[in-house]
């Protein structure tokens, strides 16, 4: 019979975990919290100096019974939840929650790991510990902090503007922040700016060689108009290219860091197209562990919520030696890895890592699904080029003058590959050019051609989802596990449209956006918010009373309460209208947002309370019988392309149909990237897309 007993979080973990232990250890799940603030009320005492009031959360009390009959058979309980605040919270909770503090004949421990591995898990044993009550506190911090802004401000976007809206305090300000980008672009006003290049023909090149224009013969360096540049065109007629001055030298390219969540959120939002939701999803299978072929249950990656490049001793080592012997001991690196520092970050944990660097991307492929193998290909890659050399590139730099006017003419050529040989990340530019051989002061060449071009400075870009998580991280607001539920909750709102990647404000973003602005400065101000998160992460580190930030904070969000509940007027919000007509009263239905995504409304509510499924057409006829076709969703959430005449007509793809035939077969096509490809495997036609 087991007489230890271990509670992970997640029930994924518990088959991993279980076969590095003996018959004398049960591994059982909480399934994440178990105690939580109470939904129907505030939940916080304010007159006894903000005491949380904590229930069991709604369908744990299963969860609990099981765990106090795994209880009463253990001698001693490992509390193994994950290694951060969180975790920590929720192992306080389960000692609450089983009155394990009350037991003195048990033995309760609270261990942690960085990876599911056997070492590793085997390793936590050795140095059990008491529960670190400061990160408790700082996990009570900002949830109550949350409760008390979301609690208090919410109920003023009901009654002012329409129910089911929301207000907090990582989301409020990654609000404030897409309005504001919108509003930059929206006054950005163009600039005309002109380029010119010459051609020149060097020996020994196939193709002319660009000298760009960098300084004009009266010392500027920007030609603004056409007039401008017509006057440079001009001292140029009948002038030779004299080479002035020839560098050559060498450009290093140093190895990425191995990924943060942060930056695993943004190269695969860049590189893969993955929400920062998704991202998460798949990133937490890796960690709690996958059935691989030939190794059963294994987890393939380290903690997924770290702000730290940290890596142990060991995984360096056993990288470099891999490195050196798969690729070569010139491309293992040598000397201490790169790292990053600063105020924000938290050391806690390592950065996002395999667990095994000798299990490669083609060994679990087909153990994986495709997104799953994707992902940990990308963090493998990273990673394994973090412990390579930087590539090196040959370069060459000449300066020519012409008519009193200076051109730099540059080139480079990779001459060592390094990491590169592995990885290279979404912002790697190709190199463009031929590499310039024998140039020598002193020479002269005629230009072929001079091409001039007319540009104009473009608006700051839109926020995507990448860009959105290294903006709000290099602010200081929220931290790892906040990223993906705050551009979650936004969008979900409605708050914030996505198209082809990019984040609109829409109308009723922009409403809830000036009514925080107006009535609650403090809480959307990026500072401010950035200061509280310093505060916050204080109290983890023992050196600041969770109490004493709540104490400051509660009055003046109270005073803004007030004040906003009697100067703020009634905002209407006008629903987005559809192309159906109500058959009870003949209005045109709305759509709606609840729970479970879109749906139809009559907007005569209440006197008429009919609704109906939303249909999203994408505009293109089945190819079976010619009605509409529609986007579906499956049970677990999936989506599909489906017949608006179902049950009717049984048409589907997974794939999204193009109203183009195959010019080969005539059967319907599919859009895949860029292209056309046709349904039939089997006919195999692809073409690109008509523009």
């Amino acid at each position: 019979m087991a007489n230890s007993l271990v509670i992970v979080e997640s029930p994924a973990k518990v088959k991993t975990i279980r076969k590095f232990l003996g018959s004398s250890y049960e591994v059982d799940a909480s399934g994440g919290h178990v105690r939580d603030l109470p939904k129907s009320q505030l939940g916080i005492d304010i007159e006894h100096d903000y005491e949380p009031k904590y229930i069991t959360i709604r369908g744990k009390g299963d969860v609990l019974a099981r765990l106090r009959k795994e209880v009463k058979k253990a001698d001693r309980i490992y509390l193994a939840t994950d290694p951060d605040r969180e975790g920590e919270a929720i192992s306080w909770h389960l000692i609450k929650a089983l009155k394990l503090d009350e037991m003195k004949d048990k033995k309760v421990s609270r261990i942690s790991f960085n990876e599911i591995t056997k070492n590793a898990v085997k390793a936590s044993f050795k140095s059990p510990r008491e529960i670190d009550m400061d990160l408790v506190d700082a996990q009570q911090a900002r949830r109550i902090l949350d409760r008390l802004v979301g609690y208090r401000i919410s109920p003023i976007l009901w009654d002012k503007v329409k129910r089911g809206l929301s207000a907090g305090r990582v989301q409020s300000v990654a609000l404030r922040m897409i309005c504001d980008r919108e509003e930059e672009i929206a006054a950005f006003i163009p600039k005309e700016y002109w380029s010119l290049d010459a051609l020149i023909r060097l020996p020994g090149l196939k193709k002319p060689a660009a000298a760009r224009l960098t300084k004009t013969a009266d010392g500027k360096t920007e030609i603004r108009d056409s007039v401008a540049m017509n006057k440079v065109l001009k001292s140029l007629e009948g002038c030779r290219f004299t080479v002035e001055e020839v560098k050559n030298g060498e450009r290093v390219k140093k190895a990425p860091l191995p990924f943060t969540t942060s930056t695993l959120q943004q190269e695969a939002s860049k590189q893969l197209n993955f929400s920062t939701q998704k991202t998460m999803r798949l990133a937490q299978q890796l960690y709690e562990g996958v059935d691989v072929r030939g190794h059963g249950s294994i987890a393939l990656i380290t903690y997924l919520r770290t702000d730290s490049v940290r890596v142990a001793d060991e995984a360096d080592k056993a990288a470099r030696a891999f490195i050196a012997e798969q690729y070569g001991k010139g491309y293992a690196a040598t000397g201490a890895g790169a790292g990053k520092s600063g105020a924000k970050i938290q050391d806690a944990h390592e950065a996002i890592r395999p667990t095994d660097i000798t299990m490669t991307p083609a060994r679990v492929r087909d153990s994986l699904s495709r997104d799953q193998f994707r992902l940990y290909q990308l963090i493998w890659k990273r990673f394994t080029a973090s412990r390579m050399r930087s590539a090196v590139y040959e370069t060459t730099a000449a300066r020519l003058t012409a008519g009193g006017n200076e051109f730099t003419m540059t080139a480079s050529r990779l001459k060592f590959d390094g990491f590169m040989s592995v990885y290279t990340d979404s912002d790697e530019k190709e190199e463009k050019g031929q590499f310039l051989s024998g140039l020598e002061k002193g020479q002269t060449f005629e230009a072929a051609k001079l091409e001039s071009e007319q540009h104009f400075t473009q608006p700051p870009a839109h926020y995507t989802e990448a860009s959105l998580v290294r903006a709000l991280e290099e602010q200081g607001i929220g931290r790892p596990s906040t990223y993906a539920p705050t551009i979650t909750t936004i969008l979900a709102r409605r708050y914030v449209a996505k198209e082809n990647k990019n984040l609109y404000v829409t109308e009723l973003g922009e409403v809830v956006n000036r009514i925080m602005k107006q009535c609650f400065p403090s809480i959307v101000d990026v500072t401010f918010t950035a200061n509280l998160e310093y505060l916050l992460d204080s109290v983890g580190e023992g050196t600041t009373d969770w109490k004493t930030i709540v104490r400051n904070f509660y009055p003046d969000l109270m005073e803004s309460v007030e004040q906003a509940q009697k100067t703020l007027e009634t905002v209407h919000v006008a629903d987005e209208e559809s192309d159906e007509v109500c058959e009870l009263c003949g209005r045109r239905m709305v759509i709606k947002y609840g729970p479970h995504g879109r749906f139809l409304a009559c907007p005569g509510f209440p006197e008429c309370r009919n609704t109906k499924p939303f249909l999203e057409k994408i505009g293109v006829p089945c190819p079976k019988c010619g009605k509409d076709l529609i986007l579906r969703k499956t049970k677990k959430g999936r989506t599909f392309y489906g017949c608006e005449g179902s049950p009717e007509c049984d048409f589907m793809s997974w794939q999204r149909p193009s109203a183009v035939r195959c010019p080969k077969c005539g059967g319907y096509m599919v859009e895949k990237g860029g292209r056309l490809a046709c349904a039939d495997p089997a006919c195999g036609y692809v073409m690109k897309k008509p523009d």
